[in-house]
């Protein structure tokens, strides 16, 4: 059975990385180790507006970390929030991968003793 918190927290985490933004923003403070919002906005030039917006969504799904240093927040990324995140990914898609694999092998296997035995008959039958 699914467990409907966890799904939700992890298509939560998904949505943050699969935006464009937000992936820019992610990279950027990863460059810069510690940076603020107006560093983020006037490098990338962004509107203050939207980089605040796409900031909350990656501090809810956890991705960075914030430090308050008076009026600043300081942003971080959250490297043991995205290990964990590429872990499971890389899981989930080897797993995938490994069950797709499986299947064209076992057509491919299928169809070749299909036709060995399709040719065995037909020179069974000639011979006859």
């Amino acid at each position: 059975m699914v467990n409907q918190s966890n799904l939700k927290k992890s298509s939560n985490i998904v949505r943050a990385i699969a935006h464009p933004v937000r992936l820019a923003i992610l990279k950027y403070i990863s460059e810069q180790g510690t940076t603020n919002v107006n560093s983020i906005y006037n490098s990338l030039k962004l509107e203050q507006s939207i980089t605040s917006q796409n900031l909350r969504i990656l501090r809810i799904a956890e991705l960075v970390e914030t430090k308050r240093d008076g009026k600043f927040i300081h942003y971080t990324i959250n490297h043991a929030k995205i290990a964990k995140l590429n872990n499971a990914l890389t899981a989930f898609f080897e797993k995938k991968v490994a069950t797709n694999a499986d299947e064209p092998e076992v057509e491919k296997s299928t169809n070749a003793k299909h036709h060995r035995v399709t040719s065995n008959v037909q020179s069974q039958a000639k011979a006859s």
